[in-house]
């Protein structure tokens, strides 16, 4: 063998162009529904469901969910540290905004160990878009918020 540190280099280049391709792979086309509050719901209601009705939100949120936009509108602490970053809009299944215009909060899972896959995604600051997703971003379903005065 001649040059050995060409075979390393080349080596490396090789594993370094896998890595970013495994990276850098892209999900399927986006099935974006431009409507997406009228979306059929995956689970029947629950009562905490139909709490959330009471309060002027749509049932197919989650109890957890009312905490988190409370939080929002609060303007934190939120619990975890990505909340209030940015969400890239990488799979396109929202309306294409400027980067930035959308943030990204975690809706707690009862029982998981981790974030979960419950996302609340905002648009605007202040919020003027809801979206709530349960299946880390592979669908939204929009909502409106009511002001904190309008609560029924």
């Amino acid at each position: 063998m001649r040059n050995p540190r060409l075979l390393i280099t080349a080596i490396a280049l090789l594993l370094l162009g896998l890595v970013v391709n495994h990276v850098m792979q892209r999900p399927p086309a986006p099935q974006f529904a431009p409507d997406l509050q009228g979306a059929p719901t995956r689970t029947a209601p629950t009562p905490a469901h139909r709490d959330g009705a009471r309060s002027g939100l749509p049932a197919f949120l989650p109890a957890e969910a009312r905490q988190t936009i409370t939080l929002i509108q609060r303007g934190g602490p939120f619990p975890h540290r990505q909340d209030g970053s940015t969400f890239g809009n990488r799979e396109q299944r929202l309306p294409q905004r400027p980067r930035g215009y959308y943030r990204e909060y975690t809706v707690d899972t009862p029982g998981a160990g981790n974030r979960g896959a419950r996302r609340i995604v905002t648009g605007g600051d202040p919020a003027e878009a809801w979206y709530y997703t349960d299946d880390h971003y592979g669908s939204f379903r929009s909502f409106t918020v009511p002001s904190p005065g309008d609560a029924r």
